[in-house]
């Protein structure tokens, strides 16, 4: 098969993650999400989306340092066409393609060939590939050209041109197995022992077996926790009927879908928190009337205000953080919410502005 025939036939088992801390990519295998340990970032829960799962709060199971794998469970519908891992033997030149979400641009596809089938780096063996792979690319599938899964995309060397690892799928398949063998949930793997350790049998974040300190353990325990601004802007939009999970896109950043309006929410370095609503592209006729529209409607406005950016309307809010208080936040926020929402409709029923096409949602 070639590229875009796999990546259509495959595509409903590429599934985005995403963290407070990055996003990367898993694949499904049988009733897993398997992508690598430093996409879930030794959360618990990790966000997940796919062609058939809206945005959703799923559950690490299970958590690998040693071989950078992960699981994670969701209650999902099987894919038309399941992926399955190769049992093939994996030769330099082989062509492969890797499928992922590099830098966000959703299920991306890159073809390249093995340049070494075994490429050995820290005790384990690696699929070097010269298929490009980003940030963003890390736990998505590497496929041969029967579309079978032959390696986890892991790693690459910064500055370079096109050197990327894969974990090779018999590492997946061992991890599975002795996952699963179990019968558990909650299932963190030692680094240095190699031995599966229940979660709840781990003490003050110490392997019970060799004594090692687990950073994926700790980390787990830890969760996420935001702290200053960032905790109060949460409590706002959570006080909205926001869930903050769903919407946190990084530490910094939000995205609120509300009515058919979207928000998104930015709170930069320099302390500067803007909520902007991008709403509609402004009609090639009768312009002034809009124009007119939008300056009256910033005259009666408190908190937001409306502005034009390369022919796309506008409806934002900005704030200091040191001036941000809960019950302003609140007010000016749920004003931002329900205006986008409103005004969205009136500007394209009224005045006949176009409605804006969004590229495929994470």
């Amino acid at each position: 098969m070639n590229t875009q025939l796999i990546l259509e036939t495959y595509i409903e088992n590429i599934i985005q993650i995403m963290t407070p801390y990055g996003s990367g990519t898993g694949f499904i295998i049988d009733d897993l999400i398997i992508t690598n340990s430093h996409v879930v970032a030794g959360l618990k829960e990790v966000v997940i989306s796919a062609k058939k799962i809206k945005r959703s709060i799923a559950e690490v199971v299970y958590d690998d340092a040693y071989f950078d794998l992960a699981f994670i469970s969701f209650d999902f519908e099987k894919p038309k066409n399941p992926l399955v891992l190769s049992s093939s033997i994996i030769e330099d030149g082989d062509t492969t393609i890797a499928i992922g979400h590099p830098y966000g641009l959703n299920y991306s596809a890159t073809e390249g060939i093995v340049s070494k089938a075994s490429r050995l780096y820290a005790e384990l063996e690696y699929i070097q590939i010269d298929a490009a792979i980003n940030p963003g690319n890390s736990g998505g599938p590497l496929l041969n050209t029967s579309g079978e899964v032959i390696g986890v995309n892991t790693f690459i060397i910064q500055n370079s041109n096109n050197l990327g690892f894969a974990l090779p799928y018999f590492y997946v398949d061992e991890a599975i197995k002795a996952y699963k063998s179990l019968n558990l949930k909650n299932i963190i793997k030692c680094q240095s022992c190699k031995n599966l350790i229940d979660e709840k049998d781990i003490k003050n974040d110490y392997c019970p077996q060799c004594g090692i300190k687990l950073e994926i353990a700790k980390l787990r325990t830890k969760g996420y926790n935001p702290t200053g601004s960032t905790k109060l802007l949460e409590e706002i939009l959570s006080s909205l009927d926001v869930n903050v999970t769903l919407a946190r896109r990084s530490q910094a950043s939000w995205r609120i879908d509300y009515g058919t309006a979207r928000i998104d929410i930015n709170y930069y370095e320099n302390g500067i928190i803007i909520g902007d609503s991008k709403l509609c592209v402004i009609p090639q006729e009768n312009i002034s009337e809009i124009y007119d529209y939008l300056l009256d409607e910033n005259n009666k406005f408190s908190y937001l205000h409306f502005s034009i950016n390369e022919n796309f309307i506008y409806l934002s809010h900005l704030i200091v953080d040191s001036s941000l208080t809960f019950k302003e936040g609140r007010v000016a926020f749920e004003r931002l919410l329900k205006g986008a929402d409103e005004y969205d409709d009136i500007l394209i029923n009224k005045f006949n502005a176009i409605k804006q096409r969004r590229d495929e949602e994470d």
